[in-house]
């Protein structure tokens, strides 16, 4: 897709273990950047999540794809620890580039459906710190670095448009928290950093075919279409890689201002930037949940991929 046209910028994939974060930090490597890759799952320790994947395994992608992948074990809610890995970066770097803020780690604690009165008090709380603070605390250690540069793009990674999520109850009024407030964030973020030159954005996948995705439905990426028997609408779904080329485009974009603080999602930069998924299809999954999922018509991607 881009060839090594991010040689020598350098990028901070905070959550970047699996699912999204992987698949991001895989197309800058790609893309032929420095990735500073971040999680709580090493291959030592895992976290809470209890999985296999590893922010080493994401380094080694990094690295195949023809960067230059540096795995970090981080927990970004320790302001200590967070602070520790930027002040590694300007020593071993001295600028960054890119930060991306994908920190979530939360899955486990929604209970869909379950008003906030039934809803436990502590899980939902937890999600709120996974999802809110470990951003805040991130930017807060990282921005002073990006700012040295203009031209440094700052991408709030969430779930749903600005749009979507402002007309739909997200099945829990925590995780309906949590995924506004980021877009809230970037659009933020964005006038804090306009003296600087540099530049925020909000940006969701669509339906994303995640390890943990994949194994819900008892798939593998080889025969994914296989879910579309228990979940019809699966059919517009997409891979961590298309978000990652959405994140690259707009890295390499030298008028990416012209998105700051704005809520974006993979399919319609697709439609702008023009890269594709791995199976060289654009899925528009936003369009097509509200056109064909949400208005209740039969599953059918045609059109939208």
């Amino acid at each position: 897709m881009i060839n090594q046209i991010l040689k020598g910028k350098v990028a901070l994939v905070a959550g970047a273990t699996r699912g999204a974060g992987r698949g991001i930090a895989t197309e800058l490597g790609a893309a032929g950047a420095i990735v500073y890759v971040t999680g709580r799952t090493t291959r030592d320790r895992r976290s809470e999540y209890n999985r296999p994947e590893t922010i080493e395994e994401t380094a080694d992608l990094v690295e195949r794809g023809g960067g230059q992948g540096i795995a970090v074990a981080v927990d970004h809610l320790d302001p200590t620890q967070v602070q520790a890995l930027v002040a590694r970066i300007d020593s071993e770097q001295g600028r960054l580039d890119v930060l991306v803020n994908d920190i979530w780690g939360a899955e486990f604690f929604i209970e869909w459906n379950v008003p906030v009165w039934q809803h436990s008090l502590e899980r939902g709380l937890r999600m709120l710190r996974l999802a809110i603070d470990t951003h805040i605390i991130t930017s807060h250690f990282a921005l002073p670095l990006l700012i040295k540069n203009p031209g440094g793009l700052v991408v709030e990674i969430t779930d749903g448009t600005a749009e979507y999520n402002d007309r739909n109850y997200r099945l829990s009024l925590f995780y309906d928290l949590a995924k506004t407030s980021v877009i809230r964030m970037a659009w933020a973020l964005a006038r804090e950093l306009q003296p600087h030159q540099c530049t925020a954005v909000a940006l969701t996948p669509g339906w994303l075919r995640s390890e943990i995705m994949l194994e819900h439905f008892g798939v593998s990426e080889a025969n994914w279409q296989d879910a579309t028997a228990k979940e019809p609408h699966f059919v517009i779904s997409e891979t961590p890689r298309y978000i990652g080329r959405a994140v690259a485009s707009l890295a390499q974009d030298p008028d990416v201002a012209r998105w700051s603080g704005q809520s974006l999602s993979s399919g319609q930069l697709a439609q702008i930037y023009g890269f594709r998924d791995l199976d060289g299809s654009q899925p528009d999954a936003w369009r097509y949940i509200r056109e064909v999922a949400d208005a209740g018509k039969p599953a059918d991607a045609t059109g939208y991929r």
